[in-house]
């Protein structure tokens, strides 16, 4: 497969991901912020930007104007009309290679996100676009699956939703349990939805909102599609299918970095995170996610033309 076919599936499939991200935490927590609770009404906008990596932009902003910035503004590269655009570049650039059905999907929803600025003149305007974007999203999930060959370029399009998964997950549960002790059920409810995870965690734990049973839950649950763990298992199997059909030697060190990660996920117990910090866990995955996206920028994306001659 071309490098730049790659670059395209890969960053296409991260940027919708981003957005159904940002969505999904969105949908999850702007009405939360109505309840009363031990943090103001500014201290939980914070921590919800925190969550989606940006915190740095939230302090002394209107959570009403942050939530219409952060859906529909096409200038801020957070936003989630920004990612979708983004998305539709790149897939854009590569046409022949995803199904038509993909490609109609995702037109749609573009062209309903960004009709949708010149309209959001009230509260429950963001919350739509919001809404609508957490729609697409399944729905462009289902027919990639559908309707797309399972060869080398939908492993590509994996490795890049799951890649963002595993960057993301440990950024939002970090925003959240480095302030524990000011959180109460409903903030705890909040980071459930995030993940789409509230029916999935009391069919394990029931409904008793322990933290260390979250945690464990969202980081180390095998089965669970919005735990870290899950997200590196697939990701990993994605790196293991595309290495398949590549004939370097590079890829070995690819393989390497991904399997320290899913090892340090798959042996590892709850109770000994606690007790070394959880923060200090989820930055080394962060870090572990870094240095594998690079490993796969370079042997797949960016590498000299002599190593590709030489492999």
């Amino acid at each position: 497969m071309l490098s730049r076919v790659a670059d395209s599936l890969y960053w296409m499939s991260r940027y919708f991901e981003r957005a159904d991200h940002c969505a999904r935490v969105l949908e999850a927590n702007y009405n939360l912020m109505l309840n009363p609770s031990k943090l103001s009404t500014e201290e939980r906008w914070h921590r919800i930007m925190a969550s989606l990596g940006i915190a740095a932009t939230a302090g002394g902003v209107d959570p009403q104007m942050a939530m219409l910035k952060l859906t529909s503004d096409p200038d801020d590269e957070s936003s989630i009309v920004s990612c979708i655009a983004e998305c539709r570049e790149n897939a854009g650039q590569v046409r022949e290679q995803i199904s038509s059905e993909m490609w109609e999907r995702l037109n749609s929803l573009y062209h309903q996100v960004t009709q949708a600025n010149s309209r959001l003149e009230t509260d429950s305007d963001p919350l739509r676009l919001v809404a609508a974007v957490r729609e697409g999203s399944y729905q462009f999930h289902g027919v990639t699956d559908a309707t797309m060959n399972h060869g080398e370029g939908w492993h590509f399009i994996q490795l890049g939703k799951y890649m963002e998964r595993s960057c993301a997950l440990p950024v939002l549960l970090d925003a959240y349990f480095s302030a524990a002790g000011e959180a109460d059920d409903l903030d705890w409810v909040g980071l459930l939805a995030s993940c789409a995870a509230f029916e999935s965690y009391c069919k394990v734990y029931t409904a008793d909102l322990k933290p260390d049973s979250m945690a464990e839950f969202l980081v180390l649950n095998p089965e669970f599609p919005y735990s870290v763990r899950y997200a590196v298992e697939r990701m990993s199997a994605a790196i293991a299918a595309i290495s398949e059909t590549s004939f370097t030697h590079a890829t070995a060190r690819i393989e390497r970095i991904a399997g320290r990660l899913r090892a340090s996920l798959a042996y590892a117990q709850i109770a000994d995170i606690m007790l070394g910090g959880l923060h200090r866990y989820l930055d080394s995955v962060i870090e572990q996610c870094n240095s594998l996206h690079a490993a796969v920028h370079a042997v797949y994306i960016d590498y000299p033309i002599q190593s590709a001659l030489e492999a």
